[in-house]
């Protein structure tokens, strides 16, 4: 699997999707209701949604959406996972250069694209608790799909001498680590309630200056 996911043709979000499908229809239909799930999320926030208000918004009925999914929050984990995996996939994508290279610019665009994404200031905002069990109890689809992605790049630095000998796996989770603290907690450090603005931006170029010399051989 790890061999699939950086820079593959293959599509990596279809590989780590937390309920794959194997019909299209299927596929279509579980796409229009987290389609309509993300935009009552931005809407009204995690605590007002029900699941009648998907089932409604995206057209379907309430048994339908019960049998894939026994609760909102359960909806709202699909939603996250697919908007954040894309946004790595694409982030991995367009990375340049050498294994190590590739690594520190794929770390830097998921962390500044997913700091100020709306999914997770919403949640933030309105429901923290949503996040903390991927914190502090158990590895979470897009933690999972992370360490997939920097894992293998970390063994194709190895391999080409780019990045340092060592146990992948235990590379990988470092960075990952590493790279959450930027997601979620430095804009609190430096006040920036919008995720965005110059003293994240310096935050960010020592990153990716933390990342490049951690790994480097």
């Amino acid at each position: 699997m790890a061999g699939q996911c950086f820079n593959s043709p293959v599509s990596a979000l279809q590989l780590a999707r937390a309920r794959p499908v194997r019909e299209v229809g299927q596929a279509i239909e579980s796409d229009r209701i987290l389609d309509a799930a993300r935009a009552l999320l931005l809407e009204e926030g995690l605590p007002r949604m029900t699941m009648t208000a998907i089932a409604e918004r995206a057209g379907v009925s309430r048994a339908t959406l019960y049998r894939r999914w026994s609760n909102v929050t359960g909806v709202v984990a699909d939603v996250s996972t697919r908007e954040w995996n894309r946004l790595t996939e694409r982030a991995a994508a367009q990375a340049e250069g050498n294994a190590r290279e590739k690594v520190v610019g794929t770390v830097g665009r998921v962390v500044r694209q997913m700091r100020s994404h709306p999914l997770l200031r919403v949640l933030i905002d309105d429901s923290p608790d949503f996040l903390t069990p991927y914190q502090v109890r158990r590895q979470g689809q897009v933690t999972a799909f992370h360490l997939v992605v920097i894992e293998d790049a970390v063994r194709r630095g190895i391999a080409d001498g780019s990045i340092r000998r060592g146990d992948p796996v235990a590379l990988a989770q470092a960075v990952v680590l590493m790279s959450w603290s930027f997601v979620t907690t430095a804009p609190a450090i430096v006040g920036a309630p919008e995720a965005v603005g110059p003293e994240l931006d310096a935050l960010d170029a020592e990153l990716a200056l933390a990342v490049d010399r951690y790994l480097a051989p």
